[in-house]
């Protein structure tokens, strides 16, 4: 799409450094290069404001990353892309059959009602919850790596979303401040609400949780 788009050799590519190299890479493989904006802490998807601040007179597009089912702030950015003369694309997350999403959305309500002692993910625009993203932050014992350390052993399957956001690779490496990007990175973590989930796996899920929550409680 950027390569059909005229964007290239020369080119500025406003990427988001919280997610998947891929879309770094493509920048890199159509000969532009990418520049990383940071998040807003909701949504995990771009910042308009961080955008807009990382525009240069080099800069030919925008790509927009909608993260774990829930939507960016698509029209303010297709907003500042049109003031700019800028390209924005959208990159998407695999989409579900509405029965699906209806289950994940049922399972989510029941962690947002029951859990105690994590930030819960914030519901709004239509949020599918291609993952349950929740914060544990580090200020607090224990912190997120030890909390999900100690999740896996009581039997729930947890996951870090993003290990290392990509302007700390080897291959991206940029000196740019990007303080939503970084704590998201650092306080993160995807609790399952699978479809398949039943309510006693839902019940574990709450128990392993909240029995290491409560510690937590200081840090907000």
């Amino acid at each position: 799409m950027l390569r059909a788009a005229g964007v290239g050799l020369g080119d500025e590519v406003v990427v988001p450094a919280f997610g998947n190299v891929e879309v770094a890479e493509a920048v890199a493989m159509a000969g532009a290069m990418p520049v990383f904006a940071d998040i807003d802490p909701v949504t995990y998807c771009l910042d308009a404001v961080a955008v807009e601040a990382a525009v240069t007179p080099r800069t030919a597009a925008v790509v927009v990353v909608h993260r774990f089912g829930r939507l960016a702030d698509i029209a303010r950015l297709h907003t500042l892309g049109a003031r700019h003369g800028l390209l924005v694309l959208e990159r998407g997350e695999s989409e579900a059959p509405y029965d699906e999403i209806a289950q994940r959305r049922e399972r989510a309500g029941y962690l947002d009602a029951k859990l105690r002692g994590v930030r819960t993910p914030d519901d709004g625009d239509g949020h599918t919850y291609q993952q349950y993203v929740v914060r544990v932050p580090g200020n607090g014992r224990p912190d997120r790596d030890a909390f999900a350390r100690a999740v896996r052993a009581k039997g729930v399957e947890c996951r870090v979303p993003v290990k290392t956001p990509v302007h700390r690779l080897p291959e991206f490496r940029r000196c740019v401040s990007l303080p939503e990007t970084e704590r998201a990175a650092d306080e993160t973590l995807a609790l399952p609400v699978d479809a398949t989930l039943t309510k006693r796996d839902m019940q574990r899920t709450v128990s392993a949780c909240n029995a290491l929550g409560g510690l937590l409680q200081p840090a907000f």
